[in-house]
């Protein structure tokens, strides 16, 4: 009777210890080739101007242990003054598509792709346009989240835009963070840390 009593024990701490383990950490819904489950890979692409968003996806990808993407220009956008806004702001109303820097990457390795913009004029930034019309297919069956940075507002309106410009109806997790670097603070942490834990981190 003592041995049925520790061995039912036994069954429920482990059933139990499974379901937590499988709560805590976001799997792959698909079966690799043991017939298991693999943990999610994820890759951050994102454009940063002054550094914000920069900072941001540094700290996203060390809480998931995500990959990065840096999109860079060919031509660099003006950083400082009225420049910086009239081009910047011109650049996304006007939906440019500008030319970017040769990288290396192989979207077939990952499941979930992480956007991250500064917010330009309402609007997200012109270089994920690029990359998202040039991976348009190799984007097709993935799982999308995204965070904006701004001084500002319209946040909320440019990651809509985005979701619609990927053509899916919502994103599965979404942020806007306030300038993270330039006003880096104790409520930029927690919020950063909110949309990892969101995201399985």
């Amino acid at each position: 009777m003592r041995r049925e009593l520790r061995r039912d024990k036994i069954l429920i701490v482990a059933r139990v210890f499974r379901t937590i383990s499988f709560a805590c950490l976001d799997f792959d819904k698909r079966a690799d080739r043991t017939g298991g489950f693999r943990l999610m890979k994820t890759l951050i692409v994102y454009y940063s101007l002054e550094g914000n968003t920069d900072y941001a996806a540094n700290k996203i990808a060390e809480r998931l242990g995500a990959d990065k993407l840096r999109l860079v220009p060919k031509v660099a956008y003006k950083d400082k003054g009225f420049a910086k806004f009239f081009y910047g702001g011109k650049s996304a109303i006007m939906k440019e598509v500008p030319a970017l820097e040769t990288y290396d990457v192989d979207l077939s390795e990952y499941d979930r792709i992480i956007f991250g913009f500064p917010v330009w004029a309402g609007n997200f930034t012109p270089p994920l346009r690029t990359f998202i019309l040039d991976q348009r297919d190799a984007l097709k069956g993935k799982r999308f989240s995204a965070f904006a940075c701004q001084g500002g507002s319209g946040g909320e309106r440019a990651l809509s835009k985005l979701a619609g410009f990927l053509r899916i109806k919502s994103f599965d997790e979404t942020a806007v963070f306030i300038d993270p670097k330039a006003r880096h603070n104790s409520e930029t942490e927690e919020a950063i840390a909110s949309f990892c834990g969101r995201l399985g981190a």
